[in-house]
């Protein structure tokens, strides 16, 4: 009897250890491209913030490298340009960032609504500015902010001014142009993020708040923004990041001028490298900055948006 109860429970156990090896098959072929893929990010990503860590310790270029330790980060408290570089920095992210995010929400609402015309096309006009060169736009503002440029023949046709400003040349209006191409091209990105969560927002709620005698603003800041949440701290993060790492637009429009009154940290870090005598060892302690003040203003961001998760 126990004779036929194995025989009749080994074919059982065969195909058992057929399916256990066709999973093992199949995960190791899935483990063998999340390999290839964890393989790349750490040679391509993580080895080289590894390499930059190791480096901000250092001085020097090249076989000229010597070790340093805290001198480098030390440093950054007495260096004139970086302090400018940093208040520059914190300008940009302070104006342009709250701005593109009003003006996005402001074209994603009025782009939502059904009764609009041309939608497509209006979207597509404030997305563009999003695929175009850097480079290329860039160069564009910079002819259209110049002495002569139709930026100050507009002003003048309007008899807004007497003569021409110089918005590359005045540290405050160069300012006010970087922050312009700045937003100018980066503002339609964000809508789009905006347009996608407010088409799954369900009309209900607007047709219920409409009986209940609620206005559009009042609708706009209890149900349109408290849905838009994550999307709204979403976006703010990665405008943060960009507006951290700006470099095209200045580096394009201004090179850092007049003086270094619109220099960022990352073209600081760029003129350190190979602008000024190379330091490659302060230039990975500069770009740590950048790294250091990501995670506190995302931890920021994070709390004031009360998610804790």
């Amino acid at each position: 009897m126990s004779k036929a109860i194995d025989n009749a429970s080994t074919p059982y156990a065969g195909s058992s250890k057929k399916s256990a090896g066709a999973r093992f098959k199949k995960n190791y072929i899935g483990w063998l491209f999340i390999l290839l893929a964890v393989a790349g990010i750490g040679l391509f990503y993580f080895y080289p913030m590894i390499r930059a860590l190791l480096l901000s310790f250092q001085s020097g270029m090249g076989s000229n490298l010597e070790y340093v330790g805290l001198d480098n980060y030390v440093r950054l408290f007495s260096d004139p340009t970086f302090i400018a570089a940093l208040t520059n920095t914190f300008i940009y992210l302070l104006v342009q960032v709250p701005v593109m995010i009003l003006l996005a929400l402001f074209f994603s609402v009025l782009l939502n609504d059904a009764t609009l015309k041309f939608k497509g096309f209006f979207r597509t006009a404030i997305f563009l500015p999003c695929v175009t060169s850097l480079v290329a736009y860039a160069v564009i503002f910079k002819y259209l902010f110049g002495v002569d440029g139709l930026i100050n023949q507009f002003l003048l046709d309007l008899s807004l001014i007497s003569q021409p400003l110089n918005w590359l040349s005045d540290p405050v209006l160069a300012k006010v142009t970087i922050i312009a191409a700045i937003t100018w091209r980066w503002t339609g990105y964000n809508m789009i993020f905006y347009l996608s969560a407010l088409q799954n927002i369900d009309r209900s709620m607007y047709e219920a708040a409409k009986i209940d005698g609620a206005t559009s603003f009042q609708q706009f800041f209890y149900i349109t923004v408290p849905m838009l949440k994550p999307i709204i701290l979403f976006t703010s993060i990665i405008s943060t990041i960009g507006t951290l790492q700006i470099f095209d637009e200045i580096m394009n429009i201004t090179n850092g001028g007049p003086g270094n009154a619109t220099l960022s940290i990352s073209m600081y870090i760029y003129n350190l490298s190979f602008e000024y005598s190379p330091d490659f060892g302060y230039a990975a302690t500069v770009s740590y900055v950048i790294v250091i003040l990501i995670v506190i203003l995302s931890l920021i961001q994070f709390k004031v948006a009360g998610d804790d998760k």
